[in-house]
Order: C-alpha cells, then structure tokens, then sequence
C-alpha cells in the first residue's frame, strides 16, 4: 500500500484569513499593540503611499536594479530588503519605471498588474524563487491580479495567487540499501518539510499571496502581510529570505525609506511570522514502502513561530557601500512561553538559546537559529557592483569558539555585476556572477552541524508549506552561474550557465566509498524579457543534464576503481517558463 498523504492533493486554501486572525490575536497582545499606539501617537496625520513591488516582478524588479549601476536609482537603497516600495523609489506608479514623477497623496487607488504563467519540467522537478509555484514535474500554471489603495496612513494591498499543477510522477530517491536509506530520512526526511514530491494527484491552491494592511508613518511602516520577503544582497540566491517559497503571515515593522541620520543611512525590519507544514511525506515511493516504515517518524502537528529582522546600514563617508545583518528564530508554538523572550526571540543571546535547548532533551523548547551577515558595494561610475554575505547555522559558543572554527556551519554567497554599454543608445551587456556554498565546510567532519535550514529539534525546518525559505538550491548543495544579456530598457535576452551540486553533506555522510557518485546539474539557459506597451512577457528555456541522478552509478566490471569504469546513470530535463504580466 502507499504512503498515507497527510493531506488531500486538491486543496483551496481558503482557511488562511482564520489563521491569520488567530496569529494576530497572540502577537498583538505582546509586543505589536504596544508598537503600534507609540507610532500612531508620535507620527500620526502625516500623508502616506503604500504601494510595494512584489519580490520577483517580472522584468521590472531587475530593471531597478540595474538604474541603480546607471546613477538613475538613488544609490542610498541598498536592495537588500524587499520588497521595494513607492517611497524609497520615488515613483507615483512603481510598475512603469520610466515616469520618475513621485507625489503624496491623502487618498489613492491602483490596479496591481494581472500576471498569468505556464511551467513545464519532463524529468524531474527544477526552479527556484518563484514563490507558489512547487516543484514538481508535467504543467502547472500560475495566476495572480489585485488592487492596492491608501487613504493617509492606511493602506491595502491585496493580490491573491492561484496555482495548480499537473504533479506527475518521477523518480524519487531510489536506493537498495536500507543503510542509505536510514540516512536519508535522518538528515531530510525527519529533519525537515521538504517532501520529494506533493502528494500523488494534482495539487491546487488559492492564497492570499503579496496581500498587506499597513499603516504607514513615513519612513516607518507598521501592519499584516503575507508578501514574500528578500533579504540581503544576493540576485538568484538569498540565506535567509527569498521568494523560493510562498509568502507567509507576519507582522512587521519596517522603514519604507533609508532613514538619513548624521552618520549615514539605514535600513531594516522585524517580523513575527507564521509557518505552515505542506501536509505531505516525505518520499512517496511506493516500491520502498518497508523503509517508509521503518524509519520515519511524525512531525508533531503543530505551526512554527518564526522571529526575525534584518538590518542595514550604508555609511555616510562611503557611498554605495551597504552594511547588514539578519537573524532568525523559528519554535513550534505549543512550546512557547507567554514572555517577550519567546515572541521577540531574535533580541536573544545565542548561547543561552543553546543551553536551554540542550537542558531539555524532549524538545518542547526546540529553537532553530540561523544568523548571517552581508555588504553590498554600488558603482554608478563603473556601472558595476559587487557583493558578500556569510552565515551560520549554528552559534558559536563564544567568541573563541567562532575565531578557531570560522567553517563551522557556515554558508556563504559572492556575487558581482557590470555593466557594459554598446555603441547603440541605451543599449547594454549585463554580465553577471554568482557563487552560492551551502555544503558544510571540514569542521563537519569532527562535529557536524548539520546542513543548512534542517533541525533535529523543530524538524519541520527553515520551511514554509514545503518549501524552503531561504537558498532555493538543494540541501548542503552548492551553485556557481554565469549570466550574460543584453537589454535596453524592460527588453532584455540573455543566457545563464549554472553548475549546483545536490547534497554533498548527504553523499559524504553515507560513506559510499566511491568519488564519482557527486549528483550535479549541469544547465544552460536561454531566457527572454519584453514589453509592449502595457504588457511585459517573459520566456525561460532550461536544459539540464543531471550528472549521477540520485546518486546512482551503475559499476562495469572493467576498471570499477577509474572514472571510466562504470556506466554514467545520467538523466535530461527540459524546463520551460512563459509568462505575461499587463499593467493597468
């Protein structure tokens, strides 16, 4: 017999206005009732426009992106929290870039852009930072459409999204050995929510997507929201917050600006989010149902509270340099204490976080802690910029401890773009690296930390409803990419290399013994960006090659110790996206 799905496959996820309703009543009577009274008293009768540009808007978040290594786009927006808004972008309408008219307005009304989206995956499931959208193999189809208004402070956003999704079959993590398999559901099956596959049917969703109420004191905001969020520096990989997952209920407190002071410009957020199971096993396949059996084990039956901000600072003796920081904390709620110290968790000493978790073995009071820090560098002159950001998944012990192993549990990006202009007016080459390391370094070996977003004690992971939240590669994999384009304006054609390896804190872990079973995805990408008149479409064509698919090799009996002594079990995908957006 199958797996048991936790869920039914067909679900309109209608209950989420109940769900918020319920996480508001708990954290409002903590800390955000009191937040807000302060705000509204100190700030309140100053005019507002609360319009946002959700993380991943087709064409046009990246066009600001680059205006900004044009000398367009103030330099002082560091890019690294989103997502962005009217006020720090100073645009009356942020979906058409190219009117730089910014107004105050007491009272304002738009329709947010209709985006409608086909995907296709033949083999096995690729893509990543594409927020509802699952991985999964056959069609599936995207839809998403809304209004924002204002009236002085208040404002409202609402943009559902609706997904469904063909989810045919694939092959899944298919070892004999019941080793191997041990192995994988004790570092992924039972550490953490990401199922290999979504239930056995078609999988369908409603949600209520990049929708907020806020009230806004510019440059502070203040309200309900289940957009997506991005933190830090990175363009197609993030540590701590990306669009790779569904967007989620939180509270938040943000700057809608950068604040001016004396010594420079800053930035920041903290939220207090909700995070949900996706509701499904972690394998389905059927043939291994005696694994299954034997090794998992249930999830407790519970939400995750989610603590954490991010915050920036740009010197004012160093334009263009960004300086930031993130934390998070995620908890299961029925382990929570009433206090501040569990609900503001981020404001708390790492170390005591640690001992407390290791003072109760069954853990109830479970935290899952991740922190990172990151610069980013703008060079309008040199139309370029670079960036950094490194983190840990695991807290030092003191500052010694941090200094002797500096690898521990560490993940790191580096990125760099420059642009390059063309004889032709206004026409460029964008040219753009990034290098993504989530595979743990070699203190792992003497002490392991585990890969990145799983956790022994909250072990539904740095996830949301089955997706991760942060690098949208997999687990203790690493990306390297090249991207290069030309564009002009919104129209941009281009291609993207990419190398990522899948896992190899698993591989290594499982002590195969033989150097050739690294499971790699090599890719190659043609992608496409346009715009006319209002609409803007976009076209993304992936072929990938996936050397030692689930890490199997298949031995030759000729020279089974070489690289040529075995026969390569490699498997080919092809990934195709299409899209089209129309602004009202």
């Amino acid at each position: 017999m199958p797996p048991k799905q936790l869920k039914h496959e067909n679900i309109f996820y209608t209950g989420q206005l109940e769900k918020l309703i319920y996480f508001c009543r708990y954290t409002m009577n903590n800390y955000i009732r009191s937040a807000l009274s302060f705000s509204a008293l100190v700030l309140i009768g100053l005019p507002s426009y609360g319009q946002t540009l959700p993380v991943g808007t087709l064409a046009i978040e990246d066009w600001y992106r680059k205006a900004q290594l044009l000398g367009s786009v103030d330099s002082n927006i560091s890019f690294t929290i989103r997502p962005l808004t009217a006020q720090a972008l100073k645009r009356n309408n942020i979906y058409a870039p190219t009117d730089t008219g910014f107004l105050l307005e007491d009272v304002s009304f738009q329709w947010m852009p209709a985006t409608v989206g086909l995907q296709y995956n033949s083999t096995f499931p690729t893509g990543r930072n594409d927020g509802p959208i699952v991985p999964t193999v056959g069609p599936q189809t995207y839809f998403s459409a809304g209004i924002t208004a204002s009236y002085k402070f208040l404002s409202v956003q609402l943009k559902p999204e609706f997904v469904w999704a063909a989810n045919s079959d694939f092959q899944g993590f298919n070892s004999e050995s019941r080793n191997h398999w041990r192995e994988w559901y004790r570092l992924r099956g039972n550490s953490i929510d990401l199922p290999e596959r979504f239930g056995t049917g078609q999988y369908t969703k409603i949600l209520p997507g990049q929708s907020s109420i806020r009230l806004n004191f510019h440059p502070l905001s203040i309200g309900l929201s289940t957009e997506n969020l991005w933190w830090g520096p990175g363009i197609y990989n993030s540590l701590m917050m990306s669009n790779n997952a569904p967007g989620f209920a939180h509270l938040t407190l943000n700057t809608t600006r950068p604040i001016r002071t004396y010594i420079g410009d800053f930035e920041g957020q903290i939220i207090g989010g909700r995070l949900e199971a996706s509701g499904y096993l972690p394998s389905y396949n059927i043939t291994k149902q005696a694994f299954h059996d034997a090794f998992y084990r249930t999830k407790l039956g519970d939400w995750r509270y989610l603590s954490a901000a991010v915050l920036t600072y740009q010197p004012k003796w160093t334009p263009g340099l960004s300086l930031g920081a993130t934390r998070a904390f995620t908890m299961y709620r029925s382990g929570m204490r009433s206090g501040l110290a569990d609900w503001l968790a981020v404001f708390s000493s790492g170390s005591a976080a640690k001992a407390e978790y290791l003072d109760n073995p069954d853990n109830k009071r479970a935290r899952d802690q991740l922190v990172s820090i990151f610069a980013r560098w703008v060079i309008p002159q040199a139309h370029a910029e670079a960036y950094v950001e490194y983190g840990r998944n695991d807290h030092s012990w003191d500052s010694r401890d941090f200094f002797v192993q500096l690898e521990h549990s560490r993940a790191y990006i580096i990125g760099f773009r420059k642009l390059v202009e063309l004889p032709q007016p206004d026409e460029w080459i964008n040219i753009g690296v990034e290098v993504t390391q989530m595979e743990d370094g070699k203190p792992g070996i003497g002490r392991p930390a585990g890969s990145w977003y799983r956790h022994s004690g909250v072990r539904h992971g740095y996830t949301h409803m089955g997706q991760l939240l942060g690098a949208g590669i997999n687990l203790g994999g690493n990306l390297q990419l090249l991207q290069v384009s030309w564009f002009r304006g919104l129209k941009q054609l281009g291609f993207q290399f990419e190398r990522e390896v899948n896992n190899n804190d698993f591989l290594y872990v499982l002590k195969m013994g033989d150097m050739r079973r690294n499971w790699v995805n090599l890719s190659g990408i043609f992608f496409a960006e346009w715009d006319y008149q209002n609409f803007v479409f976009g076209g993304r064509m992936q072929l990938t090659r996936a050397l030692n698919y689930q890490y199997e090799l298949e031995e030759n009996a000729i020279n089974p110790n070489y690289f040529w002594g075995f026969r390569p079990q490699d498997r080919h995908n092809f990934f195709m996206n299409v899209s089209a957006m129309y602004r009202f």
